[in-house]
């Protein structure tokens, strides 16, 4: 019967699409991951890829078994964890590269740090991309902005905490002041692609603060909007992420806009039910121990 490590191999390559990416997380060569691959193939008498000469694809045989297996790798990681205090084992979090940035990047350092015993995998994407992730079981949940569309009825998001959509501009002679207005008037609109999450939020703030845009780029990523603005290519509206010192930065100005403050909600995307319940809840148990800390009032000194 195949071990707790062809297993974890076929999880890895669900994940990366690719035996050679899987084999680079897992620590083995390529070809060993495609041995082991064959292996559990071969001890399940079916096939769980479509294979051609140059792509892997899961076919409905494979994703039938993700979440079953998953089940299994994650029993045999809680072995023995009743008589820990604490976390073990792996938990795969899709994860916004801009929530790195922000509040997120800040806990998971708080929980390594806890829980050593605690194995975090982190795979970059999109918020829509990381629901599909979710629901066919590649990824065991997922921090992302809240979807402006209906949720599955078996997956569940829970906010975790909110950043403010900000206007920024770069520190140079043609944005003149901080009126919005003025700086659309002098610099091109660097735009997050709007058929993201984010993209959404972007286009209600820019509705609720009645900006005329002259369209520039369009990309997908915070982090390169806020270096091109650095540059001094255009302006942009971005979350205000929580892990970048906006007010010491030279290269870069930052506005509130006007009309009502559009916010981004962040938060983890996660079944109703799965193997990894005991992780994701203390991510989010963290996170509203943080919210209550800040609702108290200061303490008087008598």
């Amino acid at each position: 019967m195949s071990s707790i490590r062809i297993l974890k191999n076929f999880l890895a390559i669900t994940r990366h699409k690719s035996v050679a990416a899987a084999a680079k997380e897992i620590g083995l060569t390529a070809a060993a991951a495609g041995q082991q691959l064959a292996q559990l193939e071969s001890e399940l008498g079916v096939e769980l890829f479509d294979r051609t000469k140059r792509s892997l694809s899961l076919n409905h045989q494979g994703r039938s078994l993700i979440e079953p297996i998953q089940d299994i790798v994650a029993r045999y990681e809680a072995l023995g964890s009743e008589l820990k205090s604490e976390l073990s084992g792996t938990i795969v979090l899709g994860a916004l590269v801009s929530t790195l940035m922000g509040a997120f990047g800040s806990t998971l350092n708080k929980l390594k740090q806890t829980y050593p015993s605690l194995e975090v995998k982190l795979i970059a994407g999109l918020s829509s991309n990381f629901l599909d992730q979710v629901l066919e079981g590649s990824l065991d949940a997922a921090i992302v902005t809240e979807s402006p569309y209906a949720l599955p009825q078996n997956i569940q998001w829970t906010e975790l905490y909110t950043e403010p959509m900000v206007l920024i501009y770069p520190t140079v002679k043609n944005a003149k002041g901080a009126d919005p207005k003025n700086i659309a008037n002098d610099l091109p609109f660097i735009r997050f692609e709007r058929n993201t999450w984010t993209g959404h939020l972007v286009d209600q703030t820019i509705r609720s603060s009645k900006l005329n845009v002259k369209e520039g780029m369009e990309l997908n990523s915070v982090e390169a909007i806020i270096e091109l603005v650095r540059q001094g290519l255009g302006y942009s509206i971005v979350p205000k992420l929580a892990n970048i010192s906006w007010e010491s930065d030279r290269q870069l100005k930052i506005s509130e806009l006007p009309g009502k403050t559009i916010y981004r909600k962040v938060g983890l995307l996660e079944k109703r039910k799965h193997s990894r319940q005991n992780m994701t809840q203390e991510i989010k148990k963290y996170f509203l121990e943080q919210v209550s800390t800040k609702e108290k009032p200061p303490r008087r000194v008598v």
